[in-house]
């Protein structure tokens, strides 16, 4: 007979299983929410429509020290339903811009163009986002 115990942190489940339990096809079901395998490799958006943040197409911005403000920027954008898209999310990608400038060690020169404006700065981060997003869907 097979049983589950859990860790002292609660996190994790340990089940021992008899030989009895492994000698046929397992029977667990996903769960209605869960309608894709969470082990398999997906591409920029999920099967449920949801973001994957850990897709290797965002090449680690999700994470950092703008990771919080570019997801918000990216997430703005992937649910914009306007006719220009993204264009609801002026403010977040200027957010993005202006952490950018913060680190520009780790996400480019702060200053390589001093005539370029931020609202242009952020045109362009649009820009390249939709050409992500597009590319992935």
């Amino acid at each position: 007979m097979s049983y589950c115990t859990k860790q002292d942190n609660g996190k994790h489940k340990v089940m021992f299983l008899t030989k009895d339990d492994l000698s046929s096809p397992s029977t667990i079901k996903p769960k209605e929410d869960e309608t894709f395998d969470p082990w398999e490799q997906h591409g920029l958006i999920l099967p449920n429509g949801s973001i994957n943040w850990d897709c290797p197409c965002l090449g680690g911005m999700a994470s950092g020290p703008c990771g919080l403000v570019f997801r918000r920027a990216f997430t703005c954008f992937h649910n914009s339903d306007s006719k220009a898209k993204g264009s609801e999310c002026f403010a977040d990608f200027a957010a993005l811009t202006e952490c950018f400038s913060k680190y520009p060690k780790l996400y480019g020169s702060k200053d390589k163009d001093k005539s370029s404006s931020n609202t242009e700065q952020t045109q362009s981060a649009t820009t390249a986002l939709a050409n992500v997003f597009n590319s992935q869907t």
